[in-house]
């Protein structure tokens, strides 16, 4: 017999959009569309973000993947984008804006990747500065991550902004999910070292979770053999740049995450500070091996449940609170001592800095009271300030020395960006109908205004058929949109650029056709097909005038491709993972490839326990070739394959354990595409990534 719902949602499994904390619970009925006992829910693997509600991954109204803390440690990783790294259709890169992560979902990017939305505990980090993470991410550490849920495809109907090729929702730690007090620490290459602390505790009926984790390194520091500089040496006849020389990859981190739960209501808090950040390749793409940033993210949310209200009615509230900064730590050197023909003996120094707070409130129901429905809605509105933007330089806006240093922050001609909010209301609806005993209809639609640029309604529908007792079938559709960045409507002072207040949100409407088997109890495997097309895409455009380019809404895409998945049990001490993924995406007004991602990669992970207290994982990672867009020259960027091995024990002494990984073991020359710029790109060898490196680490449970 089908069944689609658990009794009641999984606190683990937060939600954007049902509450960010534990879960609204679903009203137990009799009809088996909801009959599902948690029990059962805790052998197989269940997903949160595709529709609102705990469901069983291959039942689930979207294309989706589930990374559990057991999965990640497996792997070996310690940052969230080596995990992300072997979810199929999701390809890492990097921009040339301090080495910044791009979250590539079936090929689908640009410089800052605004296009994928990250959420953690449901709660988005966005800055709507760039749409992105913020430039000064910095990465994340993943001992404070539960789990991990990933949807590949639109997500707008529930998500709203920027849940437009992919969303990413971390599910940090509760007290359910630590065992008393566990401390680690980790040293390996490029001077890295690290520690962490995790604890929970229940007081007076109440759960209290602390989990804090530091990491310094030195990065991976590899060379680029020209830059930016280079191209203006050869121009000039000067020799100031610094290359061939290594990126500026150091950081320093510390995450902390606080979590209180009581019975219908849950506090959290957390704190991302980077600091001693690198500039990557530069911010101008001309080597700065001195330039350093720091940021810190402060977020703060509170939820309350009301179950029963009336008979079939849950509500949740959420309140949430989301600060960020970044700011210089030194003079940012654009570019080096006697660039442009000596006219900036001390270098060409800008370095612009920013902070924006945020707040979300969201009011969010489950009604299952109606004979084969289940009607998720809500209501909810944000606000998001620029507060404070900062630049000191030594340079007027037609790039003239200005002789020293000045503070430009207040001057509205000279600084770069002005300071700007954003105020978005939102509703949407969504209904799950089982019309038929196999058959399962999930859609729902999502109305956003925004005053800074109007309206959108996002719409989305997803057909489940449970075909056989092992196979279900799936045909799912969805719009979603991405807001234009404050960047992209209002930057100004600068004769390379210009924002424009009249740009339109980008679309995209996407069609998948998905099936899942469980074709033993030990073997699953599933396959899905995509198409999109994506209209009023954002690009800087020529402009005549004193300006060079302004942000306008000029392209269109299309593209299609699929993904393969299996999961395998060899033996019982003995399992294997593996995935396949390949998309392709072309400009609709010159059918020529878009490129700047790979068209074909493939991931697969052995995880064998050689004893009781010893697992050995081997994972291999491939990722092809990375076409160029049209205007760029270039031969692709050259395919590449990694392979990673991790030696874990658990219960290996008295709450003692270790571990022990290398990473690209083979030394592979790891390079992802550089930007193109007219009439030569700045960096023509592209970015360099980590080669070979190692690490040890030992944790104690107390």
């Amino acid at each position: 017999m089908f069944k689609f719902r658990a009794r009641r949602h999984l606190g683990a499994s937060a939600l954007a959009c049902l509450v960010a904390s534990a879960s609204v619970s679903a009203n137990q009925n009799d009809d088996p569309f909801w009959d599902i006992s948690l029990e059962e829910l805790g052998q197989i693997r269940v997903v949160s973000i595709a529709s609102g509600s705990a469901t069983p991954l291959d039942k689930a109204a979207a294309i989706t993947s589930v990374i559990s803390a057991e999965d990640i440690a497996a792997m070996g990783a310690t940052n969230l984008d080596q995990v992300l790294e072997t979810v199929p259709g999701l390809h890492v890169n990097h921009s040339d804006q301090l080495f910044t992560p791009r979250y590539v979902f079936r090929g689908i990017t640009s410089n800052f990747n605004p296009q994928a939305l990250l959420l953690i505990n449901g709660v988005p980090v966005t800055t709507m500065m760039f749409g992105n993470r913020g430039n000064t991410w910095g990465g994340m550490p993943v001992k404070a991550i539960q789990r991990i849920e990933v949807i590949r495809g639109p997500g707008s109907a529930l998500y709203g902004a920027d849940a437009y090729a992919g969303v990413i929702n971390i599910t940090t730690k509760s007290a359910q999910d630590i065992d008393g007090v566990i401390t680690g620490a980790r040293a390996g290459s490029f001077d890295t070292q690290g520690a962490w602390v995790e604890a929970a505790t229940d007081w007076n009926n109440t759960d209290i979770s602390l989990v804090m984790e530091q990491q310094s390194t030195d990065g991976w520091r590899r060379s680029v053999n020209r830059d930016a500089q280079t191209n203006f040496d050869e121009d000039f006849g000067t020799s100031a740049s610094l290359a061939p020389g290594p990126v500026n990859t150091a950081v320093d981190q510390f995450d902390a995450r606080l979590e209180i739960n009581g019975d219908r209501w849950d506090f959290r808090a957390g704190l991302q500070d980077r600091r001693n950040l690198g500039t990557g390749p530069g911010l101008a793409q001309a080597l700065d091996p001195e330039g350093q940033y720091q940021s810190q993210r402060i977020n703060m949310d509170y939820s309350y449940r009301w179950l029963e209200i009336v008979d079939g009615l849950d509500i949740e509230s959420r309140i949430s609170y989301f600060n960020f900064t970044q700011e210089p730590e030194n003079d940012i050197v654009l570019f080096p001592p006697g660039a442009f023909n000596g006219a900036f003996p001390e270098g060409f120094l800008g370095s612009p800095g920013y902070k924006e707070r945020q707040v979300r409130v969201d009011l969010n129901s489950i009604y299952s009271n109606v004979e084969d429905h289940r009607i998720l809605s809500g209501i909810g509105a944000f606000w998001a300030d620029l507060y404070d933007v900062s630049e000191t330089k030594n340079f007027n806006t037609d790039f003239s020395p200005k002789g020293e240093v000045v503070d430009v922050s207040d001057d509205p001609d000279q600084v770069w960006m002005p300071e700007e909010d954003r105020k978005n209301y939102y509703a949407f609806v969504q209904d799950e109908w089982q019309f038929a005993q196999n058959w399962q209809l999930v859609s729902g639609l999502r109305y956003d205004y925004y005053a800074d640029f109007g309206e959108t309604v996002n719409p989305r529908a997803a057909l489940i058929w449970a075909t056989t007792d092992n196979l279900t079938t799936k045909l799912l559709y969805g719009r979603a949109f991405r807001a234009p960045s404050l960047n992209e409507q209002y930057a100004a002072n600068n004769p390379v650029l210009v924002g424009n207040d009249d740009l339109d949100p980008e679309t995209i409407d996407t069609l998948e056709l998905a099936l899942a088997y469980q074709a033993t109890s030990r073997l699953y495997y599933g396959i899905n097909v995509f198409y999109y097309e994506i209209d009023d895409l954002i690009n800087a455009e020529p402009i005549a005038g004193p300006v060079a380019t302004q942000y306008q809404n000029s392209g269109k895409r299309k593209g299609h491709g699929g993904e393969l998945e299996m999961t395998y049990q060899l033996l019982d001490n003995l399992n294997l993972a593996a995935n396949y993924a390949y998309q392709t995406a072309e400009d609709q007004d010159t059918n020529k490839s878009v490129g700047q991602a790979p068209n074909h990669q493939a991931y697969a992970r052995t995880e064998w326990r050689v004893v009781p207290t010893w697992t050995l994982t081997t994972q291999v990672n491939y990722v092809g070739e990375q076409k160029r867009s049209a205007a760029d020259s270039r031969e692709p960027v050259d395919d590449y394959t990694t392979v990673d091995f991790t030696a874990r024990t658990r219960g290996l002494w008295r709450g003692f354990d270790i571990a022990v990984a290398v990473r690209n073991a083979f030394n592979a020359d790891v390079r992802e595409p550089s930007p193109y710029s007219d009439p030569r790109p700045e960096i023509p060898g592209d970015f360099p990534m980590p080669g070979r490196f190692a690490y040890i680490e030992a944790q104690y449970q107390f």
